[in-house]
């Protein structure tokens, strides 16, 4: 039996990728998204570099009632997407989110395509839709495991405004570890020279 999504699932496609490693086209081959026109317009939630507010919690009616979808492009070629031409009511940002696709592994905020609507279906509530697309991929199951505490945490907020202060207390927290892991190294260092002084 083919796995299936009992909401619309959708994206604008402007071939600017591999067709081989398109996560979008490998979709649609499974028949687990639908392509959308450039101009057509689409009620569900879009994941947009447009949009004003991030998805949150609260999008979860929209989804159940409209779907979601994305716009399948590649990160270098961002500026030539008409966006104006990609209509909805409920264009939305993700948050602060690793990619784990074997392009963009570890880059903050470059998630492809299926990445992109995992997190949506994460956040919103939709584990199993999430859990459908990403286990067509390989690493697929690297994106929970990478960013399960991150999204596990939003689902924790009511609305978009809570899921960015959550966001930027997630990216202080970050920040704060990396500056502590740097301060710790550079005392080893210190102490790894001072012993050589010390011997010589």
């Amino acid at each position: 039996m083919r796995p299936h999504i009992d909401v619309p699932v959708a994206m604008w496609d402007f071939d600017h990728c591999d067709p081989r490693r398109c996560s979008g086209k490998k979709l649609a081959r499974l028949g687990l998204i639908t392509e959308l026109r450039v101009g057509s317009r689409f009620r569900g939630v879009v994941v947009s570099p447009k949009g004003t507010l991030v998805v949150s919690p609260a999008d979860k009616e929209i989804v159940v009632r409209d779907g979601v979808a994305v716009v399948e492009c590649s990160w270098a070629r961002i500026d030539d997407v008409p966006f104006s031409k990609i209509a909805s009511p409920h264009e939305r940002l993700l948050p602060y989110l690793l990619a784990t696709n074997p392009t963009n592994y570890g880059k903050p905020w470059r998630l492809n395509c299926v990445e992109a609507l995992a997190a949506t279906f994460y956040i919103t509530g939709f584990d199993q839709h999430a859990e459908t697309l990403l286990s067509s991929f390989g690493w697929g199951d690297s994106f929970w495991k990478v960013n399960g505490p991150y999204l596990k945490r939003y689902q924790t907020c009511a609305s978009a405004e809570e899921v960015a202060v959550m966001q930027e207390t997630i990216i202080a927290e970050l920040q704060e570890s990396y500056e502590t892991s740097r301060r710790e190294k550079d005392a080893v260092m210190m102490m790894g020279q001072a012993l050589r002084q010390r011997a010589t």
